[in-house]
C-alpha cells in the first residue's frame, strides 16, 4: 500500500522530481520558489546547489540534460527574467535528457516587486507551460513534465504561483524511477547556436509547438468536465479551485498544459456550451488566444489582471453575487520593520545621521525606506542598486551624488551586484558602494551563497573573500571592512570615502541576528533613575524598545539580542546589561 502525505505544493515539486529520476537539480533562493530546493536537498540521489543567480541555475540544469541525465532549475517569475538568456535559446536546442524550468509566479506580490505572468515569457520562448491546481498535481504533473520534455525534445515551463506553492494537499509517494542516462552524442548543428545553426532549428520549434497544440486534446493533464452546459469555463492553475467551488454545476475545461493551447479541444468545448468564461490570474495569456479564433467569451471584462482571485471574487463577478464579508478582528497594525538587532538597522541610522541617501536593492534591507530610517530611496531588481547609483553619476556628475550611497547585501551582490561594480569601476565612475554582509541570504530565510562557505547540501567549502573580490580581484583600492555596529567607525569610512574621487567599497559586515550560529548577546535593560527621557535610543527604531504612555522606556528582554546599538545612543549610561 502506498503512502500519503500532506505536503506543501514546494515539497512535493521535489518529491514529483525525485519519482521522475531528477539527477540535478539548480537554483536561486527566491520567494515563492526557495522550499523547493530546500526539500530536494533531502534526497541523496539528486546533485543540488545554490547557484550564484537563475541564469547560471538554467545554464547548470542545460549542462547536465545535454549530458543526458533529467535535469531541474527553479526559480521565482522574476528570476526568469535573469535567466531568459539561456532559456530562449535552449528552446532552440531542444534537450537530451529532460529540462524542466520551475517558474513560480506571485500575484498579489506578497513578496516581489512586480506581478508577471511568465506565462507570456513562455509563449515568447516558445516553450510548453505546464500548470498545476493542487499539491497532488504538482507532484504528478512535473512527472508528465519530463515525460513531455523527452518526447517533444523540448525544455517545458513548469508554473507555480503563491498559493499552490504555500498551500498543503495529501500526496500519494511512490518509488522513485530511474530512466537510463542518454549517452552523448556530438552534435554542433544542435547544440551550437550560432547563426547558421539557429536558423535551422527555428522552424523545427514551430513544427514542435504545432504537434503540441494537436495533441493536447489527448493529454491526460487536459480534461473536460461537463456539467451543466449553460455556463462552461476555462481555467487552469489554482482558479481551478475557485471555479469548482463558486461554479460547482459549471461545465469546466482545465488546462494542465497552458502552452500551447489544445485549439481543437477548447472549439469543441465552447460549441457546447451557452456561456463561455475564461478564469485565469494576471495577464489574459488564454483569453487573446481564445478570442483570437473567433470563439466568442468573457474574462478580464468582468475580473481583473490585478492580484489572486478568490470564490468571492468569482461569485460577485460571474453570478452577481454580492457576498457579506464578516468585519475583520480589530487588531493592531504591525509595519514592516527590520528585527530586532539586525545590522542593517545600524547602518541605516548612521546614514539618516548623516542625511545621506541610498540607492537600494533586493533584500531585507529594503526595508531602509520605510520611517524612520528613510534612507532608501531607489529599488529596481537585483543588483541593480550599484548601476542606478552609477546611471546618476555619469547623468549630473560627481556632485550630485556626493552625498549618495549604494547599499546591496552579500548575497544579492554576489547574485549581479557584482557585476555592476565591475561597469562601475570599468568606466571611471565615482561612487560609494555599502556591501551590507550578513552571511547569508536573509530574506528568503537564510540560504547560504558563495561567500559563506557553505554549500545547500551543507558542505564546508571555501568562501568567497568579498574584500579580496573587491580589492585584489576587481583593483579597487578604496576598500574596507567596518563592524556594522561600531556606529562611530562606520561614520569616518563614510565621510571618507565620499569624499574622494573613486570608486570606493565599504563591507558592513555583521551576522544576521536570527542566524542559528549568532549567538545573542545578554539583554539591556533600561535604569529609570538614570533616564533622561531624551528618547535617542527609540530612533534607530528597533522593535524592542517601547515607550508607554507614561514617557518611561523600557527595552523587552526576550526580543533584545544585546546589539548594543541603544547603548551608543544613550548619553547618560541608562541602557545597561
Amino acid at each position: 500500500m502506498s503512502e500519503k502525505k500532506l505536503m506543501l505544493g514546494n515539497e512535493a515539486i521535489a518529491r514529483g522530481a525525485y519519482e521522475a529520476g531528477v539527477k540535478v537539480s539548480a537554483a536561486y533562493p527566491g520567494t515563492p520558489s526557495t522550499e523547493i530546493s530546500e526539500n530536494i536537498v533531502k534526497y541523496d540521489e539528486i546533485y543540488c546547489e545554490w547557484s550564484p543567480n537563475e541564469k547560471v541555475a538554467l545554464e547548470v540544469a542545460i549542462g547536465a540534460s545535454m549530458a543526458g541525465v533529467r535535469s531541474l532549475a527553479s526559480m521565482k517569475h522574476v528570476g526568469v527574467n535573469v535567466a531568459s538568456d539561456p532559456l530562449y535559446t535552449v528552446s532552440y536546442i531542444g534537450v537530451s535528457g529532460g529540462l524542466v524550468l520551475v517558474a513560480a509566479d506571485d500575484p498579489g506580490m506578497y513578496s516581489s516587486q512586480n506581478e508577471q505572468d511568465s506565462r507570456a515569457v513562455a509563449r515568447a520562448a516558445h516553450i510548453p507551460v505546464i500548470e498545476p491546481s493542487d499539491s497532488a498535481e504538482a507532484k504528478e504533473f512535473i512527472k508528465y513534465a519530463y515525460d513531455l520534455s523527452e518526447k517533444y525534445d523540448t525544455p517545458v515551463m513548469f508554473r507555480t504561483t503563491t498559493r499552490i506553492a504555500h498551500s498543503q494537499g495529501l500526496v500519494e509517494l511512490e518509488d522513485r524511477c530511474e530512466p537510463i542516462d542518454i549517452p552523448y552524442v556530438k552534435n554542433v548543428a544542435k547544440n551550437v547556436m550560432m547563426p547558421g545553426n539557429a536558423i535551422k532549428r527555428h522552424p523545427v520549434v514551430e513544427a514542435r509547438e504545432k504537434q503540441m497544440a494537436i495533441d493536447g486534446a489527448e493529454f491526460p493533464i487536459n480534461r473536460i468536465e461537463m456539467n451543466d452546459t449553460k455556463i462552461g469555463v476555462i481555467t487552469s492553475g489554482i482558479p481551478y479551485q475557485y471555479v469548482k467551488e463558486a461554479l460547482p454545476n459549471a461545465s469546466v475545461l482545465k488546462l494542465g498544459c497552458v502552452n500551447p493551447l489544445p485549439k481543437q479541444m477548447i472549439i469543441d468545448f465552447a460549441k457546447k456550451v451557452d456561456k463561455l468564461y475564461i478564469v485565469e490570474e494576471l495577464d489574459p495569456i488564454i483569453e487573446e488566444q481564445v478570442k483570437s479564433w473567433g470563439i466568442e467569451c468573457t474574462g478580464k471584462e468582468i475580473l481583473t489582471i490585478q492580484g489572486e482571485y478568490s470564490t468571492n471574487l468569482l461569485k460577485k463577478a460571474i453570478l452577481g453575487q454580492e457576498l457579506s464579508i464578516e468585519a475583520k478582528a480589530d487588531v493592531p497594525v504591525r509595519p514592516p520593520i527590520l528585527c530586532p538587532g539586525c545590522p542593517h538597522r545600524s547602518t541605516f541610522y548612521t546614514l539618516n545621521r548623516l542625511k545621506i541617501h541610498a540607492a537600494g536593492d533586493i533584500g531585507c534591507y529594503t526595508l531602509g525606506a520605510v520611517a524612520p530610517l528613510s534612507v532608501v530611496e531607489t529599488t529596481v531588481c537585483m543588483g541593480s542598486s550599484i548601476s542606478t547609483l552609477h546611471g546618476m553619476e555619469k547623468a549630473k556628475g560627481k556632485d550630485y551624488i556626493k552625498d549618495w550611497v549604494a547599499v546591496i547585501g552579500d548575497s544579492t551582490f554576489m547574485h549581479t551586484g557584482v557585476n555592476s561594480l565591475m561597469n562601475m569601476f570599468y568606466n571611471q565612475g565615482t561612487g560609494t558602494v555599502l556591501i551590507l554582509d550578513n552571511s547569508t541570504t536573509g530574506m528568503t530565510g537564510h540560504q547560504d551563497h558563495a561567500a559563506t562557505g557553505k554549500t545547500l547540501k551543507g558542505e564546508i567549502v571555501p568562501a568567497i573573500d568579498l574584500y579580496k573580490l573587491c580589492h585584489d580581484g576587481i583593483g579597487i583600492e578604496n576598500t574596507r571592512i567596518v563592524n556594522a555596529f561600531d556606529t562611530k567607525e562606520l561614520e569616518k569610512a563614510l565621510k571618507e570615502e565620499l569624499a574622494k574621487d573613486a570608486v570606493s567599497v565599504i563591507i558592513v559586515q555583521a551576522p544576521c541576528a536570527l542566524l542559528k550560529s549568532n549567538k545573542p548577546k545578554p539583554a539591556f535593560h533600561i535604569d529609570t533613575d538614570k533616564c533622561k527621557r531624551c528618547y535617542m535610543c527609540m530612533k534607530p527604531a528597533c522593535p524592542a524598545i517601547t515607550k508607554a504612555d507614561d514617557g518611561t522606556v523600557s527595552i523587552n528582554a526576550t526580543m533584545c539580542n544585546g546589539c548594543g546599538l541603544c547603548e551608543g545612543q544613550c548619553k547618560f549610561g541608562a541602557i545597561l546589561r
